[in-house]
């Protein structure tokens, strides 16, 4: 009886627990607390640090591949979705179908804007060069900075997938703390005048615009860049069903339903490949820290060219728009709003600071495509 006790004993997870998942158990305890009690992004860090809890518990293999006639655990036949390159274009369908294209149509010199904020990702791409990381996987490093995190999961999960964790938890976090990180950055590079700057209401956009407009972009970009295609076609088929009006059903499926299905998946799998062998490495903090390098850059870049744009329009531009061209959407657009309140009370800039943001989503997935096309 004894024996058989003892046995028990050793097969539970207690007796093979080891440091490095206690330690690992304990940090995705801490990302549980702040997606909920701080509710830092919490659609996906509850789900991204929940499945980093279940993978550091020892014995219960939901990562293992099949092998030997034995069938692997859950969460790797889930991966595949990440793996096979299929759960980030979908999250991009859902964001499509959520996301009114109209400030951009209304305003395309914003495209500038998105582009300018794509600044952090090449700079970081070159910083983690050479502290010594491969090209691969300093392109998934430097993507952080463009605060899209199905990109940097479409992009890591191809170039560098033993990276997968730290970049994803990275750059979730980073987009979690846009309302943080954002407005020092936006203050040191503006004066009150400029934040002040009330820019003029936005032309109507037809419906005839709003239907061309992601046939036109994703025939225009796929011809330049097909790498960016899987994403970019998402995006725009998801702005389609929105904005066609004889789909309803559709689009209401691809923002709800769907997406939900996805982010769940998604971000349950993504923590699974955050294991202790994998996550508590100096590489992992070195990540972190390039990926807040990143995020800083790339709203540096938006900021500074919302200044230039302003001097060229003769004070038309309200440079705080900038910060937006990241891709975390809407987020980031509300963050340009609060800062230009606190500088004019009168100020109203949400639905202009929407057109850098939506161009910081497609420029983010275009500069993925041409990692992919070049790395």
């Amino acid at each position: 009886m004894l024996v058989k006790l003892g046995e028990f004993i050793l097969s539970t997870g207690f007796a093979n627990l080891t440091i490095p998942q206690l330690i690992m158990i304990i940090i995705a305890l801490f990302l549980l607390y702040l997606g909920i009690a701080k509710k830092y992004e919490p659609l996906l860090m509850v789900p991204i640090s929940f499945g980093m809890l279940l993978v550091n518990l020892p014995l219960g293999s939901l990562m293992t591949p099949p092998a030997d006639g034995q069938v692997g655990g859950l969460l790797y036949y889930l991966y595949q979705g990440i793996e096979l390159g299929i759960y980030p274009p979908l999250i991009f369908l859902g964001i499509g179908a959520l996301t009114d294209f109209g400030p951009l149509i209304s305003n395309p010199m914003t495209l500038l804007l998105g582009a300018a904020a794509q600044l952090g990702i090449f700079v970081t791409f070159i910083g983690a060069l050479l502290l010594g990381f491969t090209p691969q996987e300093s392109g998934s490093i430097g993507i952080i900075g463009g605060a899209d995190g199905p990109t940097a999961i479409f992009l890591t999960s191809k170039m560098a997938p033993h990276l997968l964790g730290a970049i994803a938890i990275a750059a979730y976090s980073y987009m979690a703390l846009v309302p943080i990180i954002q407005p020092p950055i936006m203050k040191l590079l503006t004066t009150k005048k400029e934040r002040s700057i009330v820019m003029q209401q936005l032309r109507p956009v037809s419906k005839t615009e709003r239907i061309l407009f992601p046939i036109v972009v994703i025939i225009l970009t796929g011809l330049f860049l097909p790498a960016a295609i899987s994403l970019l076609g998402m995006l725009m088929f998801g702005n389609l069903l929105r904005e066609c009006g004889v789909a309803d059903r559709l689009s209401k499926t691809a923002q709800n339903e769907l997406n939900n299905i996805v982010v769940i998946f998604l971000g349950v799998t993504v923590g699974a490949k955050a294991s202790a062998a994998y996550f508590l490495t100096p590489q992992t903090l070195l990540i972190i820290g390039l990926g807040l390098l990143a995020f800083a850059f790339g709203t540096a870049g938006g900021v500074i060219m919302g200044k230039i744009m302003c001097k060229l329009t003769g004070g038309k531009i309200n440079p705080l728009i900038g910060s937006a061209g990241v891709s975390a959407v809407p987020m980031a657009a509300r963050v340009s709003q609060v800062v230009g309140k606190e500088a004019n009370a009168n100020n109203y800039l949400l639905m202009h600071a929407m057109g850098p943001n939506v161009a910081g989503v497609i420029g983010s997935a275009i500069v993925a495509g041409v990692f992919l096309s070049l790395l």
